[in-house]
């Protein structure tokens, strides 16, 4: 096996601090003209706009088109995949061998996954994190991003504060200060290191015929083992219920409610997600009703309102 010392050789600095992907994709006008391209490359129909986020998705009869500008090579995104199937992960499977890159933009095509109407199976994604979690850093493909966690531009809360500062009042910024505050040495805690999904929670499964899919792996990191708790052990504030954890942890073979380390990292991902929604806003009024949900939540506690993911 390579070990990490192996990987950042063949590296550059900017790859090890940033994600795959950690900026939108553009205008829809722009990511449709680059799908278009790839669906003519891929002899696909003309691919249809499924969702804009990280990542433009398009639908092209089985086939989901994945546009992004990606910090590395788009092919390393299928590499991972056929890494990550290895260990057992349920991951969707690349619909075609090859990327396709156009300026800035890259292009991945994917097999479509068909859900089914059942509740995911929290249990078997815990065995799935668990699996992910027992990976060599060096089994990651050379070519893909395995930056630090703390490295994602969202947890830098002392930039990000001043970029909403307009819209944010006093009681609600008390409140996220805090947290911040309180646990801004977080990472000194950290004993050792894994790597992780990095955005590990219930809208990035889906449940299949055969089992739960793990979405997204954009976000890949080195961690500690927390950072992929962290979200479902607040799972309460996102409106999903409690025991969806307890069955994640029974499956992941432990569960870390109540250790230090991930209740530290547990509330400041609420920050991070009050605080980018808020810079959403900003810039798009549509994304501001959501952002004023969450800010209530550090004026109010729990009895504030659920928040939504979109």
């Amino acid at each position: 096996m390579r070990g990490e010392g192996d990987r950042s050789a063949h590296l550059s600095p900017r790859s090890w601090d940033r994600p795959f992907v950690d900026r939108p994709p553009g205008s829809l006008a722009v990511v449709t003209d680059v799908a278009r391209h790839a669906a003519e490359h891929w002899g696909l129909p003309t691919p249809r706009l499924l969702r804009m986020g990280m990542n433009a998705l398009f639908t092209s009869d089985d086939v989901v088109l994945r546009v992004a500008r990606p910090s590395a090579p788009a092919a390393a995104a299928l590499e991972l995949a056929e890494v990550l199937a290895g260990a057992g992960i349920r991951v969707p499977a690349p619909a075609r061998p090859d990327a396709v890159t156009i300026g800035a933009h890259s292009v991945t095509a994917w097999e479509r996954m068909v859900p089914v109407e059942a509740e995911p199976d929290w249990r078997a994604i815990g065995e799935m994190a668990a699996a992910v979690h027992a990976l060599d850093p060096g089994d990651v493909p050379d070519r893909y991003p395995l930056p630090p966690c703390e490295s994602f531009p969202w947890w830098r809360f002392d930039e990000l504060l001043p970029d909403v500062a307009q819209a944010l009042d006093q009681p609600a910024r008390a409140g996220m200060e805090t947290i911040i505050d309180r646990h801004r040495g977080w990472s000194t805690a950290v004993e050792h290191r894994v790597v992780c999904h990095g955005d590990l929670h219930p809208d990035n499964v889906v449940m299949t015929a055969a089992g739960p899919v793990l979405l997204d792996w954009d976000l890949l990191c080195l961690g500690p083992p927390a950072w992929d708790h962290s979200m479902l052990l607040r799972i309460t504030r996102w409106g999903w219920p409690t025991r969806w954890y307890e069955e994640f942890a029974a499956g992941y073979g432990r569960s870390l409610a109540g250790d230090p380390l991930a209740e530290a990292i547990a509330e400041l991902r609420l920050v991070a997600a009050s605080l980018m929604r808020l810079k959403a806003g900003l810039a798009d009024p549509a994304a501001m009703p959501e952002a004023q949900r969450r800010l209530a939540y550090w004026r109010d506690g729990p009895s504030a309102p659920v928040w939504t993911p979109t």
